[in-house]
């Protein structure tokens, strides 16, 4: 018997609602998973060493890890009205972060490539100082007044307003209203080395796992709550309804010509590496 991939994804809900059928064995004849849980940050690091098969990553750091991993064309996190939100504590408008300190999530991260592009035509003069922070300490560092202003992902859109914060800006609608295509926030990733036939069964066993988790979602319900930081069940539930969808099942069109167009004008403004021609391209 084969050793079981080693695999590292986060442990929001929209991954381990995504993962759990296949890391529990319920995926008929998919390979077993050693999974490993991190922060986005910490797996975009991850992969930029080479050191899991699998990975999920922030779409902005594919032009870093492609060379030695393939996108697959399943299992991730793209949608409509799901983009990152800047925080602040009492709103106002985007001229007011010229000069301020704002926390982001990873450096590398989808948010704040979206962040960037927004802020290069929106803050005249540009902001401050960018803070990385894990991205649940973001919002009480808004409200302590640590830093001025935070960017924040995933669950943090329903929450917000528990921390007394306002949203000045969301990343998403920005992103949507000038280009008319869907969010690329996470990817998941694979070893090109595994092999064309190999790469094409790990992405049959994600599809099988997220459509397995949409037919009788209360199996996966232990696993998603286990690991979800003590989050309220019904934030949990409106997580994975915003970031598990038919992205999620299969890239399609619409999702790589978002993924191709992310990347292509962030090259464009000299934030990432340029794509090669087939670099998305999947075996």
């Amino acid at each position: 018997m084969s050793e079981p991939l080693k695999i590292a994804y986060s442990p929001c809900p929209n991954d381990t609602f995504v993962f759990d059928a296949w890391a529990h064995g319920r995926v008929p004849g998919a390979p077993a998973l050693d999974v490993t849980f991190a922060d986005i940050d910490i797996t975009n690091g991850m992969a930029e060493r080479g050191e899991f098969d699998v990975l999920k990553v922030s779409y902005a750091v594919l032009p870093w890890v492609l060379e030695e991993y393939a996108l697959l064309p399943c299992g991730g996190a793209l949608g409509r009205g799901c983009g990152p939100l800047v925080l602040t504590r009492d709103g106002g408008s985007a001229a007011d972060l010229a000069g301020k300190t704002v926390a982001v999530p990873s450096e590398r991260s989808t948010a704040y490539l979206l962040f960037r592009l927004w802020a290069a035509t929106e803050v005249p003069g540009g902001v401050g100082e960018v803070v990385v922070l894990p991205f649940h300490e973001i919002m009480p560092a808004v409200r302590d007044g640590k830093v001025d202003a935070g960017l924040v992902i995933h669950e943090a859109r329903f929450t917000y307003q528990d921390y007394g914060l306002a949203c000045l800006a969301d990343m998403g609608e920005h992103w949507e209203s000038t280009t008319g295509l869907p969010i690329p926030l996470g990817a998941i990733i694979a070893k090109r080395s595994l092999g064309a036939a190999r790469l094409r069964e790990l992405a049959e066993a994600a599809r099988t796992s997220v459509r397995m988790a949409w037919d009788d979602p209360l199996v996966s319900r232990p696993y998603v709550l286990e690991h979800a930081q003590e989050m309220d069940p019904a934030v949990a539930d409106q997580h994975i309804g915003l970031y598990v969808n038919e992205f999620t099942a299969g890239l399609g069109e619409a999702g790589y010509a978002a993924v191709r167009g992310l990347l292509t004008r962030a090259a464009a403004e000299g934030l990432v590496p340029p794509l090669g021609r087939d670099a998305l391209a999947f075996p």
